[in-house]
């Protein structure tokens, strides 16, 4: 007799795991000195720093235990002191009074959405996004039992949504995802866009969530702003995975309109009981650590600047604007129309490991691919010539 099997089983896959581990093989399988810069395989499939913790952040976290801390369970919203800080950190850098009392640490980005769609959604409920889009949005979302609803962008619009195409939509969603920097684009919402849509969201009784997790890790092509400083319903979810550069830590963070405060913090207890304590020790030292975390981003600016100059005489010529985040989202239809086959073959032949478009844009997504230029800089400043000699360009 078959049993029963959940429908969030549904939930497709996040295939840029497919790649690690297609990287990893490859990898190991490589002899010595099997490309000519002696690198082996360029990693740009996934959007992990290539710098840890930084120092200031680890020590804390050693003090912390060598002087005996239990490292127990917290309060599921997170340590007082870590909210605090947080806190601070929107009056410091936005100019936003966000009460601690609306601060949830989480563990990471990736515990933050499915509480915030438990929180704000039932299931059933369309929750729109723009496409391309941040795989774990739709997943998470349809293992709920909720629709993801996808508006297609391109090019034209930067790859965010617009408030044309939010006003045809009819009946209005529950909610909008928004993401600035986002992921795949890099792209941004500049900040009269993204007032816009949260004034337009709260006017129109749809949900606004707003993924801000690239923040810090912005080029100076559009202002970085904060949807807690444009509307009091929406939901803020940030992490210290990208700009801190603290991936395994597993921690992050939502700003919480009031009505979710107490929703979010009773799933929390149940779903997770608390993000790691010693997690948070470190979470709150890494604000004291702008020198090292800034030296961090100049490194990828110069890697994102290398890939700039060097890829379009390689055949990737049709680049999105990157303003922010560390990925370039490249038009490769005029290569292939395959795109996870040619990064497939890309790996095998040039030794660089990309994502795939259709990880990200369903209907699209076969004629695009994603580079992550978070790596090693010494390492990602090499794939422009492996490119060239691999297309024979």
């Amino acid at each position: 007799m078959a049993l029963k099997v959940g429908r969030g089983a549904a939930a497709p896959p996040f295939l840029v795991m497919d790649v690690i581990a297609a990287a990893n093989a490859r990898a190991a399988s490589l002899p010595p000195g099997a490309y000519p810069d002696s690198l082996g395989i360029l990693r740009m499939e996934v959007g992990q720093p290539g710098t840890g913790a930084p120092r200031g952040a680890a020590e804390a976290a050693i003090r912390a235990l060598q002087a005996g801390a239990p490292m127990g369970y917290t309060e599921a919203l997170g340590i007082a002191s870590l909210r605090a800080r947080i806190a601070r950190h929107y009056a410091e850098k936005y100019g936003v009074a966000v009460a601690k009392s609306r601060i949830a640490v989480t563990v990471g980005a990736s515990g933050a959405f499915p509480l915030a769609f438990l929180a704000a959604f039932d299931p059933g409920d369309r929750v729109a996004m723009a496409s391309p889009f941040y795989p774990p949005y739709a997943n998470i979302l349809t293992a709920l039992g909720m629709v993801p609803q996808l508006l297609p962008c391109d090019a034209s619009t930067r790859f965010q949504p617009t408030m044309a195409m939010l006003e045809k939509l009819d009946p209005r969603p529950a909610g909008l995802i928004v993401a600035s920097p986002s992921n795949p684009a890099g792209t941004m919402l500049p900040p009269e866009d993204l007032s816009a849509i949260a004034r337009w969201c709260h006017a129109s009784g749809v949900r606004l969530i707003s993924d801000e997790i690239y923040h810090g890790l912005t080029w100076g092509t559009v202002a970085e702003s904060t949807a807690a400083s444009f509307s009091d319903s929406a939901v803020v979810v940030n992490s210290f995975s990208k700009y801190f550069s603290m991936t395994g830590w597993r921690i992050g963070w939502l700003v919480l309109p009031e009505d979710l405060v107490r929703p979010v913090e009773c799933l929390a207890q149940n779903m997770f009981i608390s993000a790691p304590h010693v997690a948070q020790v470190a979470a709150e030292a890494a604000f004291d650590c702008t020198e090292e975390l800034e030296a961090n981003k100049a490194s990828y600016a110069r890697s994102r600047a290398a890939l700039l100059a060097g890829l379009p005489a390689a055949g990737f010529d049709r680049i999105a604007q990157a303003d922010g985040a560390f990925y370039l989202w490249c038009d490769i239809g005029a290569l292939t129309n395959d795109s996870a086959g040619f990064c497939a073959r890309m790996l095998e032949g040039a030794g660089i490991a990309a994502t795939t478009g259709s990880d990200f844009d369903r209907e699209r997504g076969a004629r695009f691919m994603r580079f992550s230029y978070c790596g090693r800089e010494a390492e990602i400043v090499q794939a422009p010539a492996r490119l060239r000699a691999w297309l024979g360009r």
